[in-house]
């Protein structure tokens, strides 16, 4: 999570702050040790939902897609099996990714104030009304959908391999 914070804290513009060593040493300075690890409560709750909601996802587009039906032996049906793995993929790395904005908003906010879970939320609440769960979601689904999706991908991918060879 410092590793984290320090990125987020060089992102802001206001910030002089030449790298991340420096970012690290800033954060510490200002707020001791404690303070690197700001935010790990939203950090925590935003990845297991993010990656139960990604994994039900693609099990949920594994049994809807249509299976292919070319030859299993054919170099055909090994690109309908890459299509359709990319696209269990994308739409679980963006749900996943949707479904945790809020989360994501809530611990680049308590980075930026420096408050705690409830009074970030709370203030958050207060300056947007519910609107601040979608503030950043296009920038977010780029983020955290791509790596997300990319993992579902190439496990897949690998687990088709696999079992490829096996047969």
């Amino acid at each position: 999570m410092p590793l984290v914070r320090s990125t987020i804290t060089l992102q802001n513009p206001q910030s002089d702050l030449p790298n991340i060593r420096s970012s690290m040493r800033e954060i510490h300075r200002k707020y001791g040790l404690g303070g690197l690890w700001h935010g790990t409560s939203a950090g925590i709750l935003k990845t297991v939902p993010k990656y139960c909601t990604a994994v039900y996802i693609k099990d949920f587009m594994e049994r809807t897609l249509p299976m292919p039906t070319s030859d299993p032996d054919s170099a055909t049906y090994r690109n309908e099996c890459l299509v359709r793995s990319a696209c269990k993929s994308v739409v679980a790395g963006i749900a996943g990714a949707a479904l945790t904005n809020p989360l994501d908003v809530i611990r680049n906010e308590m980075f930026k104030t420096n408050q705690g879970l409830v009074d970030t939320v709370k203030g958050l609440h207060e300056k947007m009304g519910y609107n601040f769960m979608f503030r950043g979601m296009g920038k977010n689904l780029i983020a955290v959908s791509i790596p997300v999706a990319s993992t579902i991908f190439f496990t897949d991918v690998l687990i088709q391999m696999t079992s490829a060879k096996k047969v």
